[in-house]
């Protein structure tokens, strides 16, 4: 056997053989580098707009004395911050309610443009002026409320359109004229309040028609003649006037 000075010496030399093979190892590797993560996308990416819808509620802005509005709107935000009003992913209005918020004036027939709106409330205020004839353009309307103003004129025949209608108050205004038989077209109207007028003649016998109507407000107007008795099983505390039903 080798003395061990020997041996430590040989198995020193063989380690020295093996470091430039180590080293050239280690160069073939290549170099790791740090991929950039993405970033992340902001959270306060601003909604589209639909410029139609925007053209339209400036309209009501200026046509109804915005700058003297209890809650106005700023003309730089965008209209899903402004009071009362709610937008779609699409930008388009959806929801209008501006009650009790001081409105004076008259309600624009640019309201007509809001195809998509869904509730349109705007009681409480101290509108004028004639019901516009466009609103009978939104299709999708379900909500509409115009109660305790001081709307004048007719009822315009048009809203007999609003076939998605459920809800449907024009109560305490100055309104006239009778009743249109259009809105016996309602087939999903569920309240109907047209009381605290000034209607007149009889109550159109195609509201005989509305199968889901369980609430009808008629009275304090000048109003003739009888109820449909179709109506009789449908409405539940009702204010009518004191009209009795039809005979048939």
């Amino acid at each position: 056997m080798p003395p061990l000075r020997t041996y430590l010496l040989r198995l020193c030399a063989s380690a020295l053989l093996l470091l430039p093979l180590l080293a050239a190892c280690n160069a073939a590797e290549p170099t790791p580098t740090n991929t950039p993560l993405p970033e992340p996308a902001p959270t306060n990416t601003p909604l589209p707009e639909s410029p139609v819808d925007r053209e339209a509620l400036i309209a009501l802005y200026y046509s109804a004395n915005g700058e003297e509005w209890d809650n106005p709107w700023q003309s730089g935000a965008p209209m899903g911050e402004w009071h009362g009003v709610t937008v779609d992913s699409q930008g388009r209005v959806v929801e209008l309610s501006l009650s009790h918020n001081n409105l004076r004036g008259h309600l624009p027939p640019e309201l007509g443009n809001l195809a998509n709106l869904k509730r349109l409330g705007l009681g409480g205020n101290r509108l004028s002026g004639e019901i516009p004839a466009e609103l009978g353009n939104l299709a999708n309307l379900e909500f509409l409320s115009l109660n305790d103003n001081q709307l004048s004129g007719e009822i315009p025949a048009e809203l007999g359109n609003l076939a998605n209608l459920e809800q449907f108050s024009l109560a305490v205004n100055q309104l006239s004229g009778e009743i249109p038989a259009e809105l016996g077209k309602l087939a999903n109207l569920v309240v109907l309040f047209l009381g605290d007028n000034q209607l007149s003649g009889e109550i159109p016998a195609e509201l005989g028609n509305l199968a889901n109507l369980t609430g009808l407000s008629i009275g304090y107007n000048q109003l003739s003649g009888c109820i449909p008795r179709s109506l009789e099983n449908q409405l539940g505390l009702s204010n009518l006037g004191g009209l009795p039903f039809c005979f048939e």
